[in-house]
């Protein structure tokens, strides 16, 4: 008997049990598509992460400074001292010192009400330097960002995000309008082009303003020279390593510390942001996709349990076959080739299934799900490979019958 032949056959008597190969194919379908869609699910997850901690610029290095000890011995976290500097960026910037640093902005922010007639908003307000620009990444949708002379002179101008513009404004256009900012008028020279929303903020609700007028009209108090964080572009992605080196020997240097564990600073990298963040992704997706498979291996239990009700009750056929010259090998492949399409089906239907999931689901949970081609392929393939597997034991059972004792069957 040819290849053709023995899938032909198997198909065959696949056809005439239609509901109970329905039935067995039913646990590898869901299997295969839970697979999918969890797989996907991880993956999409993944890349919004990503996406939004690139949103935050490019070949990015972020200095944050130590913590604060109060008078009772109480200790606040990370970022919660003072001891970052104007004159650290400025240290920073200077390209001797530091080649591998493109850019630096130093940066500081606090929640305030924006007010622009009789319309308000609470928005996050920046204070920062011109190079703020390109640390982040960002463009202008229409206007113009603030100069050097209006950091210096503490300008009282402002450029809003596209949801703070809208929200204040509407239809109207902003530049050149005036909007109050914790009571002071402040003039407005830009827009900035939406980047969407990053892992803990949307990035287009905000307002940017010069960091000296930030210091002496938004945030007030006497300390006037501190910043919240030093943001660092590095030159290439290749050079970030060196940038960061650089960038905390600078900052050693200019803290008085003697060594890395007495520093008064952090310096976080993109890249360590983006490992960590891919490492938790890819282990909740190990986690999910291998919680999915298990109802694989209950499908596959399934076709072999199928396979065995089957060689059962066609034993009188084998032994006809066999009586009239069929081999052991040719009975084995008949068995497991009509496991192997079940396994198949199963895993093409479950594949649909989980495309359709895909392509719904987000809609309804509003995460993406990540498809890729090699995933799919994979599913059918595992799909095959598991009523392959689990059609082996029914098939050499098959095999194994004697023709006497399989024709006196009843």
């Amino acid at each position: 008997m040819s290849w053709s032949e023995t899938v032909l056959t198997g198909m065959s008597a696949i056809a005439s049990h239609r509901l109970r190969s329905a039935l067995t194919m039913l646990g590898i379908l869901i299997g295969i598509a839970a697979v999918i869609l969890t797989v996907g699910l991880g993956e999409g997850a993944q890349a919004k992460v990503n996406s939004a901690i690139n949103s935050l610029g490019t070949n990015l290095l972020i200095v944050t400074p130590g913590s604060t000890t109060s008078a009772s011995g109480i200790r606040g976290g990370l970022g919660s001292s003072s001891t970052l500097t104007m004159a650290d960026a400025t240290a920073l910037a200077d390209r001797q010192d530091v080649p591998d640093v493109a850019a630096v902005a130093p940066t500081s922010q606090r929640a305030a009400v924006l007010t622009a007639g009789s319309a308000n908003w609470t928005t996050t307000v920046v204070g920062s330097t011109p190079p703020w620009l390109q640390v982040r990444g960002r463009t202008l949708a229409e206007g113009g960002f603030f100069a050097s002379p209006d950091v210096s002179n503490g300008a009282a101008v402002v450029v809003l995000g596209p949801t703070t513009a809208a929200s204040l404004f509407g239809f109207r256009d902003p530049v050149g309008q005036t909007v109050d900012i914790a009571g002071q008028p402040f003039t407005v020279v830009g827009v900035l082009a939406s980047a969407g929303a990053s892992a803990t903020a949307n990035e287009d609700d905000t307002a940017v303003v010069p960091i000296t007028t930030f210091q002496q009209r938004v945030a007030g108090g006497a300390n006037r020279t501190s910043v919240q964080s030093i943001l660092l572009s590095a030159t290439s992605k290749d050079s970030l390593g060196a940038a960061y080196q650089e960038a905390d020997t600078e900052l050693l240097n200019l803290h008085h510390a003697t060594s890395p564990l007495a520093a008064d600073f952090t310096i976080n990298s993109q890249q360590n942001i983006l490992s960590t963040a891919t490492s938790v992704s890819h282990t909740l997706t190990v986690l999910l996709g291998g919680i999915a498979a298990i109802s694989l291996l209950v499908g596959g239990i399934g076709v072999m349990n199928i396979m065995l009700v089957s060689v059962t009750e066609r034993i009188r056929e084998i032994g006809l076959r066999k009586a009239l010259g069929a081999t052991p090998s040719i009975i084995r492949r008949q068995f497991i080739v009509e496991a192997s399409v079940l396994g198949l089906a199963g895993g093409i239907i479950g594949m649909l299934l989980g495309l359709a999931g895909a392509a719904g689901l987000p809609h309804l949970i509003s995460d993406p799900i990540v498809v890729s081609p090699a995933a799919m392929v994979g599913a059918v393939l595992v799909s095959l490979a598991i009523g392959m597997a689990f059609g082996v034991y029914p098939a050499s059972r098959a095999a194994r019958l004697a023709p006497i004792d399989a024709l006196r069957s009843e």
